[in-house]
């Protein structure tokens, strides 16, 4: 069985977080950060990245990366063992240098680019290393604003591009809106993520449910059921019952025996409808939370034996699905 899926599709943009294991430092000196930056240049080279925003702190860093072939799973994985290979044979270690796999949120670009990226500019100010964000070398914030080198693999012209069509101007009021910034206190858009990988407005975030809705999501969505637009308890059980010939009371009501529409219903309300087992069983009667996976349990021992219910569930199933 493969790994649970990444949210991955053409042209999705994503705020990239990855950590140092143990939360150590993953760039010890200046010849660790040119390297780590070359690895970035060759990749946006290699796979036609899109960077728009970076900042490289010591124990970790930020990227606002947009991937225009669907390929974030296979930059990651290049950009992250490329360097821990790098730092391996550069220091004589060996082992893991990151803290598990990356964090990926995937993000309107509309509506959170341009924030997020003046958010992820002032890192080194809130961590209290820099007074000013110019004055950090190792962020795409100088380039931006002309106080720094411009690399030909950041993408500074989309955002840029919000302030105006010429080239002194928009660097000018993309520097006071970043240091306008630094005088609020709630200014950080991520208080608007969503099950701890979405962030954007409701069309969006239905956007992303439709392209997950029936794929294993990957662990570090640790909301990810908040994501996928699930059916209702009622409806399934309407559905079941009338796949059944039977009436929705007797599904719900508990102490009939061999009630297998029952069990059906209680595996079905379990497995798409996002509601917890207790939930569940005070749907149901009232029963324990623990009758609620043991009744699912049954049901599956009851398919294996008989080909007509497995049939029936197994269609019950595609419409719960779609």
């Amino acid at each position: 069985m493969g790994r649970p899926l990444r949210i991955e599709y053409p042209g999705a943009l994503y705020h990239i977080t990855s950590r140092g294991n143990e939360r150590k430092d993953i760039f010890i000196d200046d010849k660790d950060r040119i390297r780590f930056l070359e690895i970035l240049s060759d990749y946006h080279d290699r796979y036609g990245t899109l960077l728009h925003s970076y900042v490289l702190m010591d124990n970790h860093y930020h990227l606002i990366l947009e991937t225009p072939k669907g390929n974030l799973l296979k930059v990651m994985h290049g950009i992250n063992s490329r360097y821990t290979g790098y730092i391996n044979r550069r220091y004589k270690r060996s082992g893991h240098l990151f803290q598990g796999r990356y964090k990926a949120i995937i993000v309107d670009k509309d509506a959170y680019l341009l924030p997020l990226s003046r958010y992820l500019h002032l890192n080194p100010v809130r961590a209290n290393i820099v007074d000013k964000p110019e004055l950090y070398r190792w962020s795409s914030y100088p380039g931006y604003i002309g106080k720094g080198r411009r690399y030909n693999w950041v993408e500074y012209m989309w955002i840029l591009s919000q302030f105006g069509d010429d080239t002194a101007r928009p660097m000018k009021r993309y520097k006071e809106y970043t240091e306008e910034a630094m005088k609020l206190k709630s200014e950080n858009p991520l208080v608007d993520l969503y099950g701890h990988a979405v962030l954007g407005r409701e069309e969006f975030k239905d956007k992303i449910s439709s392209l997950i809705k029936g794929k294993p999501l990957s662990h570090e969505i640790v909301e990810g059921k908040r994501l996928i637009k699930n059916p209702l308890a009622e409806d399934i059980i309407k559905s079941v019952a009338k796949a059944f010939n039977i009436e929705e009371d007797t599904i719900k009501s508990r102490g009939t025996r061999n009630n297998i529409a029952r069990e059906a219903a209680i595996y079905f309300v379990q497995r798409y409808s996002g509601l917890g087992n207790i939930e569940i069983g005070r749907l149901f009667g009232g029963i324990h939370y623990s009758a609620v996976s043991k009744a699912s349990m049954r049901l599956k021992k009851e398919m294996a034996d008989n080909r007509r219910l497995s049939k029936m569930v197994l269609n019950l199933d595609s419409q719960f699905k779609t």
